[in-house]
C-alpha cells in the first residue's frame, strides 16, 4: 500500500506561481509513475500532467503545456508540480496519484493510489 500526501496549495493571483508537493510513504521501495489530476466544482476529475517511473517521459494536458512542469525526487519519494502563469480556470482541487508499473498514463482509472487533494484557487 502507498499513501500520498499533497501540500502547497493556496490562493494566488492570476499570473502567479505555486509549487505542489506529493510525498509518498508505505511500500515505496519501488518508485512509481506519478500523475497530477484536478477537479473543479461541478466538473469531473481531469488529467493535468504525469511522469514515468524513470522520469524520462512526461505527458501534459494541452491546457497546461508551457506553464506547468513535473519533477520527481525518487530518493525523497516526492513528486512536484510547478505551476506558473496561473489562470482562474486552474482553480481546482489538485490530486496526486501513483500507479504500479513504469509508464505514465493519463486516465484516472489507470492509477492505483490517490492523495486527499489540495485546493488551488487563482483569483482574477
Amino acid at each position: 500500500q502507498v499513501q500520498l500526501v499533497e501540500s502547497g496549495g493556496g490562493l494566488v493571483q492570476a499570473g502567479g506561481s505555486l509549487r505542489l508537493s506529493c510525498a509518498a510513504s508505505g511500500r515505496t521501495s519501488s518508485t512509481y509513475p506519478m500523475g497530477w489530476f484536478r477537479q473543479a466544482p461541478g466538473k469531473e476529475r481531469e488529467f493535468v500532467i504525469a511522469i514515468s517511473w524513470s522520469g524520462d517521459s512526461i505527458f501534459y494536458a494541452d491546457s497546461v503545456k508551457g506553464r506547468f512542469t513535473i519533477s520527481k525526487d525518487n530518493a525523497k519519494n516526492t513528486v512536484y508540480l510547478q505551476m506558473n502563469s496561473l489562470k482562474p480556470e486552474d482553480t481546482a482541487i489538485y490530486y496526486c496519484a501513483a500507479r504500479r508499473g513504469r509508464q505514465a498514463r493519463t486516465q484516472t482509472y489507470e492509477y492505483d493510489y490517490w492523495g486527499q487533494g489540495t485546493q488551488v484557487t487563482v483569483s482574477s
